[in-house]
């Protein structure tokens, strides 16, 4: 096996399971709605999930770890997906938020932080800003 396979299959693992924890936040009501189907369905292109990879996820999600990036401006990337989750169905559940929490917590956020984190996180997905307006307003309300 080459070094760029190694590279490649260790990408792909974290997409996938960056892709199993947004799919956790869909499925704490046990349902996925159409607006979170085709949320999934451009994540998961966006990822390069394979149809495969996809249906296995969903069959099995609970089995992916969190594997946090080590680079903020990534961590902020995967809240605003994970985010968006919560608002895709425009249902905020309590459960849902509190799955957030932890998720935010798996990322790398400090666990004193991670409810001032979300709450703001889903003002700013609720108001509908774009990612690079939803980076800046979360890096600039520790300052």
């Amino acid at each position: 096996m080459s070094i760029s396979d190694l590279f490649d299959s260790g990408f792909q693992k974290r997409n996938q399971d960056h892709f199993a924890a947004i799919v956790k936040v869909a499925m704490t009501d046990e349902v996925i709605t159409d607006e979170e189907k085709a949320f999934l369905d451009r994540l998961a292109r966006r990822l390069d999930i394979s149809d495969n990879d996809y249906k296995e996820i969903l069959k099995d999600y609970n089995t992916h770890p969190i594997n946090p990036p080590t680079s903020y401006d990534k961590r902020l990337e995967r809240l605003f997906d994970l985010a968006k989750m919560v608002y895709a169905d425009h249902v905020k559940g309590e459960g849902q938020v509190v799955l957030l929490e932890k998720l935010s917590i798996g990322l790398g956020f400090r666990s004193e932080n991670a409810k001032y984190v979300v709450d703001k996180a889903l003002i700013l997905v609720n108001q509908g800003v774009d990612g690079d307006t939803f980076a800046d307003e979360i890096k600039n309300m520790n300052r």
